[in-house]
Order: structure tokens, then C-alpha cells, then sequence
């Protein structure tokens, strides 16, 4: 089983962008479809993005379309998330999240990261 270790989160001005990483420790990387998740204060964590396990298909929440890009590079075991622009109601702890080929749940998390969109 793999396990997770986001970075990347910090502070950002609105309209600003930041790349969330997610590193995987672990064998066969490709057998997880990888996602991103986020939990904002007083909030149910939500989802965000997923891609597919070699990163041919991948899904978006609505209010993120078009703002963010999720993506993976199979060779480094590393998931990717590019948000811009950011706005205010992104702000949130971001987690990673890996679903093993043949389950329909995320049984592997990371730590989260804390993005903060602030003027």
C-alpha cells in the first residue's frame, strides 16, 4: 500500500496560483487512481479532482473547472494540483488521496496542507 505526503500549500493573494504536490512512497503507483480532496473550516471535506491511473481521463467539482489541473507523473509516484486563480472560497486543508484499482473508496490519505487565499 502506498502512502502520501502532500506539499506545496501556503499563502497566496487572490488571483495568485500554487501547485499542490503529493508524493507516494510505496509499490505500483499506477494502481491508484489519485484525487484531491478539501475541508474548509466549519465544512465537510469535499471533493475536488481525480486522475486516472495513467492520467488519460481525469474529473473536476464544478467550482474548480477551469481553475484547476490535476495531474500525475507516473515515473516520480507523484500527483499534482495546479489552482489558479485562487479565490477566498478556496481556502482549506488540502488532502491527497489514493483509491486502489478494484475498490470504489480512498483508502490511503496524506496529512493534508493548508492553503490560505488572502489579500
Amino acid at each position: 500500500q502506498v502512502q502520501l505526503v502532500e506539499s506545496g500549500g501556503g499563502l497566496v493573494q487572490p488571483g495568485g496560483s500554487l501547485r499542490l504536490s503529493c508524493a507516494a512512497s510505496g509499490r505500483y503507483f499506477t494502481n491508484y487512481t489519485m484525487a484531491w480532496f478539501r475541508q474548509a473550516p466549519g465544512k465537510e471535506r469535499e471533493f475536488v479532482a481525480a486522475i486516472s491511473l495513467y492520467g488519460t481521463n481525469a474529473v473536476y467539482e464544478d467550482s474548480v473547472k477551469g481553475r484547476f489541473t490535476i495531474s500525475r507523473d507516473n515515473a516520480k509516484n507523484t500527483a499534482y494540483l495546479q489552482m489558479n486563480p485562487l479565490k477566498p472560497e478556496d481556502t482549506a486543508v488540502y488532502y491527497c488521496a489514493a483509491s486502489e484499482r478494484g475498490t470504489t473508496h480512498y483508502g490511503v490519505w496524506g496529512q493534508g496542507t493548508q492553503v490560505t487565499v488572502s489579500s
